[in-house]
């Protein structure tokens, strides 16, 4: 498996690929710490309720989400940005079609193909 990145990444040149449905990611860099993925959203769409062992956080680069993160839930927009400790569970329902913009650390070696 690829364990890194190339140093410039075109997003022309990045396939999206299946996430959820109605929810498609490209993956926009990564080596063994660090990774970051662009997240489309259909509304209505639903990033369903998980947890893993990556600290997670997210940039709203467009659209309205809600999301629930532990036992707190709160609608996010364009602007807005989000913390998810390692091990909590979080998820989300698109309001608004819109762009999720997430850094992982380390990288989410299940986001890329064997």
């Amino acid at each position: 498996m690829k364990t890194k990145s190339e140093n410039f990444i075109f997003e022309k040149d990045i396939p999206w690929e299946p996430a959820d449905p109605h929810v498609e990611r490209q993956i926009m860099g990564y080596d063994g710490q660090i990774m970051l993925v662009k997240v489309k959203f259909e509304k209505g769409a639903c990033g369903a309720p998980h947890s893993h062992y990556h600290t997670q956080v997210t940039y709203v680069e467009s659209g309205k989400f809600e999301f629930t993160i532990g036992n707190e839930t709160k609608i996010v927009e364009a602007g807005d940005g989000l913390m998810m400790n390692p091990d909590i569970e979080h998820g989300c329902r698109c309001l608004e079609a819109g762009i999720l913009i997430d850094c992982f650390s380390p990288m989410r070696e299940s986001f890329l193909k064997q």
